[in-house]
């Protein structure tokens, strides 16, 4: 699967003691359609799919109801799941990315609102991307897809110098392996490249202003984007692409083989900010660098910044919900099989990186169990992890503002430019 669609396919696991609450409240649904019976489960095409076929046959053999698989192609998946609830055919339980794209069902009532106790079994970073309007919708499924810098070991050592560990250091960096004629970082930057654009843009806005600004404006309060630190971000940006940080052509560069990654492994580029799948990326295309010189770094801290320096964006995770339609108990009884030791330990045999509190003791197990570490280490100790803002925004707010950011890169919008299009695209 190439980088784009994994990114696409958000990731995590699921809970023992969940239990889906048959009381209404509020604009949700007032509750699972039965006691017990037939579920089924609708998700996209993916590797780990046969992870979640192996706890579905299992928990099929108990005699707790049945649920049933519905695999469906990834391109037509989010338009035929929008089809399906809006309709009498809802599943009864599906695979989702959180955020944005739950508010909508929870507005007309579809979702069945979870038992809050199941905080107690996941990293507490993982959960919030599954909450709509205080309560929580979206149990973690999967594995978890870090944002964070990728750099290349052999690179940094032929220049005698460190990773970054705060943004003055990152800076020095660039003006280092610029004069050596090494592109600072990597950079896709092509048309349908945005979204690794973005990441650059989520990262500053939280270590200047802290997770809460971002937090204030997918809440729906789009007048913070007025706060200084957007404008102070955009001339950030500005001063990096300025100084060469991603080389005179990013524009061109597509992601992952042939364009980012092979800058990385081929050493004419030092660094890369990416998602935590760039691990499997590189080594597809290149096993012995990822072997003996690939490294990784969280994103450095800003130096008089109002946001914890181990904040962490990306995507914490992908979701399950329980629609109105689901058979309450099948579904209560599934979730909790999901959580089984066996259910982790299947997807960290895929490579993923679960965000269960019982995950710690598998990732010996990993194919890379520093990389495992590494990651899991950088969720479980982060104060926020910060859902990437298109997947949070929604389709109608999250595409235009990718739009807007690729024009800031571009250099076809000044700073200022950039904050006024952006607060233009909704009315405050």
């Amino acid at each position: 699967m190439n980088g784009v669609s994994r990114r696409w396919f958000l990731t995590a696991t699921a809970a023992t003691t969940l239990s889906v609450t048959v009381a209404g409240c509020g604009k949700f649904g007032s509750g699972a359609s039965s006691a017990s019976g037939n579920a089924d489960f609708w998700m996209p095409q993916d590797p780990t799919n046969s992870v979640s076929k192996t706890a579905v046959d299992s928990f099929n053999s108990g005699g707790q109801g049945k649920v049933t698989i519905s695999v469906i192609a990834t391109d037509g998946y989010k338009d035929k799941l929008r089809t399906a609830m809006g309709s009498s055919k809802m599943p009864g339980m599906f695979f989702n990315w959180g955020g944005g794209s739950l508010d909508n069902y929870v507005t007309a009532g579809k979702l069945v609102p979870l038992d809050p106790a199941m905080e107690s079994h996941f990293l507490a970073s993982s959960l919030a991307a599954g909450k709509v309007e205080g309560r929580f919708v979206g149990v973690p499924y999967r594995g978890t897809q870090p944002v964070f810098i990728f750099y290349n070991k052999k690179v940094f050592s032929d220049a005698g110098v460190e990773p970054p560990k705060t943004y003055a250091d990152l800076q020095d960096l660039v003006r280092v392996f610029t004069s050596m004629g090494v592109m600072p970082f990597a950079l896709a930057g092509n048309a349908s490249s945005a979204w690794t654009e973005l990441m650059w843009v989520e990262y500053l806005v939280d270590r200047l202003a802290g997770p809460e600004l971002f937090a204030k404006i997918a809440a729906g309060n789009w007048a913070q984007w007025k706060d200084p630190a957007i404008l102070k971000t955009a001339e950030m940006i500005k001063d990096l692409v300025d100084s060469g940080a991603f080389g005179k052509n990013f524009g061109s560069v597509n992601y992952g083989s042939g364009g980012t990654s092979t800058l990385l492994n081929k050493g004419k580029a030092a660094m890369v900010l990416m998602g935590s799948w760039e691990y499997a990326t590189q080594q597809s295309e290149a096993p012995e660098f990822t072997k003996k010189y690939l490294g990784y770094v969280p994103f450095p801290s800003v130096e008089g910044g109002k946001g914890d320096g181990a904040n962490v964006v990306g995507n914490p995770t992908n979701y399950i919900s329980v629609t109105t339609s689901a058979a309450e108990q099948t579904a209560d009884a599934f979730l909790k099989t999901t959580y089984s030791d066996s259910y982790v330990q299947g997807l960290v045999a895929k490579g993923e990186v679960p965000v269960t509190v019982n995950a710690a003791k598998f990732l010996d197990e990993a194919a890379d169990p520093a990389y495992a570490k590494f990651q899991y280490d950088l969720v479980q100790k982060a104060p926020t992890f910060t859902q990437s803002w298109d997947q949070a925004l929604g389709f109608t707010l999250g595409t235009p503002l990718l739009t807007e950011i690729q024009k800031l890169f571009n250099g076809q919008s000044s700073p200022q430019q950039f904050v006024d299009a952006v607060l233009a695209m909704q009315v405050y």
